[in-house]
């Protein structure tokens, strides 16, 4: 996709950019909780937005959770969107940021639908399947060593 622009957050433009696609993903399509969406890691952590020309399509969001740890979180493509490399583009662009950040291992908790896609990643599988938010997860990691 030639107009594909992955960038790290770095305006309130871009997080609120970030914000909506998320909203649009989870809130509007998959019926999460608005109130849970949104929570007290997004002060800190580092978000990316995928743009298509000026159109937010895609967000992820990194934050620490150990000392050597980053966790993915809030990985969201829109729907009519997906299947392009977007959620591909967003998570190289995370995980060069975690490892610029110190981070050797990355975690994440995905929805079971989308575990193939993470672990054609590099993302194993940790232990049994568990609800988040009402939707069926899996923690999945990767050594970024």
């Amino acid at each position: 996709m030639e107009d594909l622009d992955v960038r790290v957050v770095d305006t309130d433009h871009e997080r609120e950019d970030a914000f909506a696609v998320r909203r649009e993903v989870f809130v509007a399509e998959q019926g999460v909780d608005e109130e849970l969406e949104y929570d007290e890691h997004d002060e800190t952590a580092t978000h990316v937005v995928a743009y298509d020309g000026d159109e937010p399509i895609g967000a992820a969001r990194l934050r620490e959770y150990e000392a050597d740890i980053g966790k993915v979180e809030r990985v969201a493509v829109l729907e009519s969107r997906r299947e392009e490399g977007v959620g591909r583009a967003l998570m190289q662009v995370l995980e060069q940021r975690a490892d610029a950040l110190g981070f050797t291992v990355l975690k994440l908790h995905s929805q079971t639908r989308a575990a193939d896609f993470y672990r054609n990643l590099g993302y194993e599988r940790r232990g049994d399947e568990f609800e988040e938010a009402g939707i069926p997860h899996v923690e999945m990691r990767k050594s970024l060593v």
